[in-house]
């Protein structure tokens, strides 16, 4: 039994354990794959794979758990930015002054540094601003191979995210340990981020629109592998 919070990977670990069963185990019948999904609530019941015939190998798949109540304000955003909660239980733009709160904190943008400069110097192509952002580029396609000028744009989108990220940190002279410094640097990130994301200042609810976008780049992997918790440090004894 596969059992963990919402819309941590438990399904897309049952199909690979399947693809590797198929491999080593001979079936007789054609074996069903869990049904994934990038939002949680995907699975809604429990659901039996055979992955092996002989021996019969069943696994099961579970719908995700989480405690009844998170008394830790952080232990709750950091669940509702990876996706285990709704984004409308907590709302986008605080997931992503949440977020950007972490990656200014640990000052990520810095390591960008090089994204900034090589786009810089790369010639700048008309056609590109003129096109519309679609959130629709970064999920996946069944059976749908990725065309390869939509997956261009939307590196060349992630990369204008990280420059914006990188300038305004870099220029950021306040003291990050400060919340009300540290939120007059997160605005400013909204501001850059708008512009980035080619979203229009006529546009209703475009801080909206910044939030969901931004969110989708971090959650499709397109700025980089993160992880949330902090690492201890672990120095070696002598």
């Amino acid at each position: 039994m596969v059992v963990g919070v919402p819309n941590v990977g438990k399904s897309a670990l049952i199909n690979c354990i399947h693809q590797i069963a198929s491999l080593r185990f001979p079936a007789q019948e054609k074996k069903k794959r869990a049904k994934v999904g990038p939002l949680p609530g995907v699975t809604q019941d429990i659901a039996g794979f055979k992955i092996a015939q002989r021996p019969s190998i069943y696994v099961l798949d579970t719908p995700g758990v989480l405690v009844p109540t998170i008394s830790d304000i952080e232990t709750g955003l950091k669940l509702a930015l990876a996706g285990s909660v709704k984004d409308s239980v907590v709302g986008e733009e605080r997931i992503a002054q949440y977020l950007l709160a972490v990656l200014n904190t640990r000052q990520t943008p810095l390591h960008w540094r090089n994204v900034h400069n090589n786009t810089l110097k790369e010639p700048q192509n008309e056609t590109d601003d003129k096109r519309d952002y679609n959130i629709k580029d970064l999920l996946p396609k069944r059976r749908v191979l990725p065309v390869a000028s939509n997956v261009h744009y939307v590196e060349g989108v992630a990369k204008e995210v990280q420059c914006a990220l990188y300038s305004t940190l870099s220029e950021f002279k306040g003291d990050l340990q400060d919340e009300d410094e540290l939120e007059i640097l997160i605005e400013k990130q909204f501001e850059a981020l708008q512009k980035a994301l080619k979203i229009s200042n006529r546009a209703n609810e475009a801080r909206m629109m910044v939030s969901k976008k931004f969110l989708t780049l971090f959650r499709a992997g397109k700025l980089g592998p993160f992880i949330l918790d902090d690492v201890p440090i672990v120095t070696a004894k002598s």
